[in-house]
Formats: structure tokens, C-alpha cells, sequence
């Protein structure tokens, strides 16, 4: 009886020490990175998306269920190969004259060189996506080897999910390059940690990288945290870069929201290349799009409002995030680009480090049926793409 008693008392305490510890330690792994005035899209503390969906507050259950099937395994879930091959390549040192040239990297990176200048997008080499050595791991390899990188001029940083904000690469970058690092609003506060410079810009705003080239900070829909208390203590973006011979448009990571973002991005002038997301977008079965990211459905409706420029699919294939298989976004882009009749060739997947020729800019393609895919959508014509 003692003994149980004991037990008991052990337990009460061990139920004590985690309620304080749940209500106290939040306050001291939350961090400001980020004070200034009150906008259409930060309230003085937290930044939000201002066509709704703020949940910053609120659990997503089919997260939760996720974690829980990782750690707990789910037979159901399509499967993931452990490793895929990649044959990383050896980018020209620039790319000049007319000529525009990407490389898909992995997940949402990607070298992009045109005009003499080399961009470099959400550059992550690490191993994992996630602190102290936890997160996801890569099933694919860097489509090109760090070593064998250009003179990284300009790097892109969208917002601070592991997966799109790594710091060790970051660090490499600097120490070996020094190139102008721009990102959305509190997320130089985070990146500053290691010692970094980085150019932190509201939406709508800009700096010039020479005279010819200038990055704009543009709307997205998403969300930020690096813990569990700092959530949307940063902002989160996408961006456009303007080029003598055609923007290039960096999605970054997002989901549809109000679905005018985009316009608003191609308002800035003529998109010559635009890497969108298309995975990472399926929490329970059969769903299509998640607050935070689109799937390739919601891929086409941003391609539309983009003027339909060459586009890349990116975000899928790397790290395991979600439910969907391996190589479902890319399988059911096609698909659906199918039943919209829309030119596959002009937003179509390409081979982790191959170099992909990007056209001049040129007569845009028709918009696509999306009533078409609507209505396949409906029918059920997708659904064997788990």
C-alpha cells in the first residue's frame, strides 16, 4: 500500500511538473523578432495572412494525426522510397546574353542564373529538415553538390520553416560568398543569430541588387515558427525578380488563400520563369489542398494568375512532409493539366539537378479550364493518385 501510494504521489508530481512546465516554458522559447508598427497584416506582436486563415492559435488535427502516424507507423499511408538517385550536375559559372537556365536543387531550392547573376532559392544541404538533428530526411541528394556551386549573388529566404530557412547552409554561403540575403520581415532576426547579414522587407517592398535587377518582397499565404511558442513572429513571402529580359517569380511556400496574390506578383511585369509548389499538400485522404499549401490544383489557379509564364514544379520528392506518395504531385499535375487541355510543356517537373533551358518570354498559352478539372475532380478521375 505504501509502495502504491508513493506510485501515486509520483505520478501527481510528474502531472504537476509538466502543467507548469507547459505553462511556463512557452513564454521562454518564444522569441520577438520583429517590432514595428501596426499593419494589414501584423497586429504589433504576430504577423497574419489578411485574407484569413490566421490559426496560429488553433491545432491543426491533421497534423496531429500525422506526427502521430510517424511515430507510430500507419501501414495505410502511401510509401516513400528510402533513397532516390540523383546524378548531381556542375553549373556554369553565369549564364549570360539571353540565355536563363534553373536548376532544381531539392524541396524549394533552386539555382537560377540569367543576366550574369546567380540566385540561389530556400538553399537547404543539411541531411534533415529540423532542429538538433530531428525532422524529416532526405530521400534525394542535392541536384548539385555545395562544393560545386557558382558564386551564389543574391539568396532567397521566404520564411523560417526548417525546411526553407537552414541556417548551417546559410552560414557556408556567407562564409564563402557574402551574397546579398533577402527575406520578409523578423526572419533577419533569426538568420542573424549566426552571425549573418540578411535584408528584411515588408510586402510590396524592394532593393535593388545592381542597377539592372531588383527583388520585391510579394504577398504569400502561410505561416512562421522555428518553435512551438513563436509562431508567425516573422513574416512569410514570396518574390519577384526583376531581370532585363523577364522576371522570375519564387513562390516559396503557401497556400491558395484569397488566390490573388498572384496577380499581384505578375502586376510587376512580365514572368518569364516561376517555380511553384505543388506537394506537401495532403494531410487525410483524398484531400487536395491544406491551409498553408497548395497541391497541384490549386498550382494551376497560381499559374493562371501569373500570366502562365515557363514554370517549375518544385516542393515535392525531397523531404517526406505529408501523406501523399512519392511522386503523386507531379503524376497528378499532368493529369489535371490533361483534363484542362492546358500545354504540359509550359509547367512540367524537371530532374532533381538537371539544368532546364528556360524560353524567352513570349505570347502566353490559353488560360486553363479549371471547370474542366473542377468537374474531373468530382468524377473521381484522380483519386487512384494517393
Amino acid at each position: 500500500m505504501r509502495l502504491l501510494k508513493l506510485a501515486l504521489a509520483g505520478l501527481l508530481w510528474t502531472v504537476v511538473v509538466l502543467c507548469l512546465a507547459l505553462t511556463v516554458l512557452p513564454h521562454f522559447l518564444d522569441r520577438i523578432y520583429y517590432r514595428g508598427p501596426v499593419s494589414a497584416h501584423f497586429d504589433g506582436a504576430h504577423f497574419f495572412n489578411p485574407d484569413g486563415d490566421d490559426d496560429r492559435l488553433s491545432a491543426d488535427p491533421g497534423r496531429t494525426r500525422l506526427i502521430a502516424r510517424r511515430i507510430f507507423g500507419d501501414s495505410s499511408q502511401p510509401a516513400w522510397p528510402d533513397h532516390v538517385a540523383v546524378h548531381p550536375s556542375k553549373p556554369a559559372a553565369r549564364v549570360e546574353g539571353a540565355a536563363m537556365r534553373v536548376t532544381w536543387i531539392g524541396h524549394a531550392t533552386a539555382l537560377v542564373q540569367a543576366d550574369g547573376i546567380n540566385i540561389l532559392t530556400d538553399p537547404v544541404w543539411s541531411e534533415r529538415a529540423g532542429p538538433f538533428g530531428f525532422g524529416p530526411q532526405r530521400v534525394a541528394e542535392p541536384g548539385v553538390r555545395f562544393e560545386d556551386l557558382p558564386k551564389i549573388d543574391l539568396v532567397l529566404v521566404s520564411h523560417n520553416h526548417y525546411d526553407h530557412m537552414d541556417l548551417a547552409t546559410l552560414r557556408r554561403l556567407w562564409d564563402r560568398d557574402k551574397p546579398a540575403i533577402v527575406t520578409s520581415l523578423g526572419n533577419d532576426s533569426v538568420i542573424g543569430q549566426t552571425g549573418i547579414a540578411a535584408t528584411a522587407l515588408d510586402w510590396g517592398q524592394g532593393r535593388a541588387i545592381r542597377p539592372d535587377v531588383r527583388v520585391t518582397v510579394t504577398r504569400s499565404h502561410h505561416w512562421d515558427s522555428r518553435w512551438f511558442s513563436d509562431r508567425n513572429r516573422a513574416l512569410w513571402s514570396s518574390f519577384v525578380v526583376q531581370l532585363p529580359r523577364g522576371n522570375f517569380f519564387f513562390a516559396g511556400d503557401t497556400g491558395l488563400g484569397d488566390g490573388k496574390w498572384p496577380a499581384e506578383a505578375a502586376a510587376l511585369g512580365p514572368i518569364r520563369l516561376a517555380l511553384i509548389p505543388i506537394g506537401a499538400f495532403r494531410f487525410e485522404e483524398g484531400q487536395m489542398a491544406s491551409g498553408s499549401h497548395i497541391g497541384p490544383l490549386d498550382a494551376l489557379r497560381v499559374w493562371d494568375g501569373l500570366g502562365r509564364p515557363f514554370a517549375l514544379p518544385i516542393h515535392w520528392g525531397t523531404f517526406r512532409l505529408s501523406r501523399e506518395g512519392y511522386d503523386t504531385p507531379p503524376r497528378m499535375l499532368a493529369a489535371m493539366q490533361a483534363c484542362a487541355g492546358s500545354d504540359p510543356a509550359r509547367f512540367a517537373p524537371a530532374a532533381i539537378g538537371v539544368p532546364v533551358e528556360v524560353p524567352a518570354l513570349g505570347a502566353p498559352p490559353p488560360h486553363s479550364d479549371m471547370a474542366r478539372v473542377e468537374k474531373c475532380v468530382r468524377e473521381g478521375r484522380f483519386d487512384a493518385l494517393r
